[in-house]
């Protein structure tokens, strides 16, 4: 099983659920992934949870605060990118037309992050680590591993990041969907913008790896979520479902081809 003990700067590095139901998220999750949740108090009213995954960290959960809900933050999943400074990722961001919405802070002795938008309002953080390098297994079932970025505007995205991050980006074989490397690992995507549902706001989607798409999916609606999309197969590359789990928290599934 593949065990992670560092995150290169400008790797997905961190998953993480906001939710307005924190017992009902555990529960959701531990069912469909076989996470075991690990409550960690960080206050008075504060409780951090961390999803462990063959004992080891695979993803978190917390409690949308209520300032968020009142400003309209609804249920997402956050993805972090490790850096070297989240500090000079924060600057960077600023002046390449990004805004930042949390300025760098220290989370304790575990690292320092920030929160960020890109030019098309798609949030992003990045996590400077300190005592937590970020989730310690991936490759399995249940494990994060993709994302794709859902934007209105590519030719802008692919300069934010690129200039961020220092991603790479090329077209996939007979299609117009980028790829996303860091360094020489691809890590994610961006879709067509014409694919996208022009309802819904720019915004980067979690893709979590299962064995079986179709089980997943099946016990997912047995345990609340609404099934937006699929299941349905992408020749050469696998079948994939979209998913807004029992508070409205958008994900996808991702069974590899074999």
């Amino acid at each position: 099983m593949p065990h992670i003990d560092s995150h290169p700067a400008g790797g997905f590095c961190w998953f993480e659920l906001g939710t307005t139901d924190q017992d009902a998220a555990k529960t959701f999750y531990s069912s469909l992934f076989g996470w075991t949740p690990v409550d960690n108090p960080m206050g008075p009213s504060f409780t951090y949870t961390i999803f462990k995954l063959e004992g080891r960290d695979a993803a978190a959960a917390y409690t949308l605060m209520p300032d968020m809900v009142a400003n309209g933050v609804p249920p997402h999943w956050m993805v972090y990118v490790a850096a070297d400074s989240a500090d000079a990722s924060a600057q960077k961001a600023a002046e390449l037309g990004g805004k930042v919405m949390a300025p760098p802070m220290d989370v304790m002795d575990f690292g320092r992050m920030a929160i960020l938008q890109d030019p098309a309002g798609a949030a992003i953080s990045v996590w400077q680590p300190g005592t937590n390098k970020g989730t310690q297994i991936t490759g399995e079932p249940g494990t994060a591993c993709w994302a794709d970025l859902n934007t209105p505007d590519r030719d802008t995205a692919v300069q934010f990041y690129g200039g961020l991050f220092g991603w790479t980006f090329s077209k996939g074989e007979g299609n117009n969907y980028l790829h996303i490397r860091n360094g020489g690992e691809m890590i994610g995507g961006v879709p067509p913008a014409e694919n996208r549902d022009p309802h819904a706001p720019p915004h980067w989607l979690l893709y979590f790896l299962v064995s079986d798409c179709d089980a997943t999916t099946a016990q997912a609606k047995k345990l609340g979520a609404n099934i937006l999309f699929g299941p349905m197969t992408m020749d050469k590359v696998g079948r994939m479902a979209f998913i807004a789990d029992p508070q409205g928290a958008v994900f996808a599934l991702y069974q590899p081809v074999h």
